[in-house]
């Protein structure tokens, strides 16, 4: 799976985009960013305030609850304002 970070989430953890084969009991979104920040500091400290983090898979803007199903792209940016 190709995960794309954006805005402030790419700056801390100094990367634009990963890949990674998460393991089979890794099955929601908020399962990988807890993957995830199990396996960087600095992934664990972005993902700490789950309100700040908002999730597209495959280009879908979805709840951190959503199924990975066979999603190929997991895109993580911080809340969109309006105006």
């Amino acid at each position: 799976m190709k995960i794309l970070y954006f805005a402030w989430l790419r700056e801390r953890l100094n990367r634009g985009e990963e890949e990674v084969t998460p393991p089979a009991e890794i099955v929601t979104v908020a399962d990988l960013l807890d993957w995830l920040g199990a396996c960087d500091e600095a992934a664990e400290l972005a993902f700490a305030d789950r309100a700040a983090v908002k999730a597209a898979l495959d280009e879908e803007i979805v709840p951190l609850d959503t199924p990975l199903g066979d999603a190929r792209t997991l895109a993580l940016f911080p809340p969109m304002t309006g105006g």
